[in-house]
């Protein structure tokens, strides 16, 4: 089926360390490259959103992670796919982490997530966290 006629499944981790959040640039091989994530991916056949999530941060950072409580959704429809985002809170183990497939990260606090530029569909997340809707605690 194509994407652009159903809505992808696909995940993001709200990871908290400090009062901070990690977010991870997309590289520049991607499509939007250069623009902020939450860290997370397309969820395939057969796999349940939270092994989705945990899988993706493996591949994508060498993560080591619990994935928690589901903390909402949004639907978003670019121009060539439509996703539902669905955000877990995620528990870093706290041990080294490597990028893989993103060209930078950082750890911001939640009242300047709106200073960077992210990918549409994770922008409902930036609000929701700088208004303190999802805690960093």
């Amino acid at each position: 089926m194509d994407d652009k006629n159903c809505i992808v499944p696909v995940t993001a981790a709200i990871i908290a360390k400090d009062g901070t959040i990690l977010i991870t640039q997309r590289g520049q091989k991607d499509r939007m490259a250069g623009l902020w994530e939450f860290p997370g991916g397309k969820v395939e056949s057969g796999e349940t959103p939270k092994a989705c999530l945990k899988r993706e941060l493996h591949e994508e950072l060498a993560m080591d992670a619990t994935i928690g409580s589901f903390l909402g959704s949004s639907v978003y429809h670019y121009d060539h796919i439509s996703i539902e985002l669905m955000a877990y809170r995620a528990y870093w183990n706290g041990a080294a982490f490597k990028l893989l497939t993103h060209s930078a990260y950082q750890w911001v606090c939640p009242s300047r997530l709106s200073t960077f530029s992210f990918t549409p569909a994770d922008l409902p997340f930036v609000r929701r966290l700088g208004r303190g809707v999802i805690s960093v605690s």
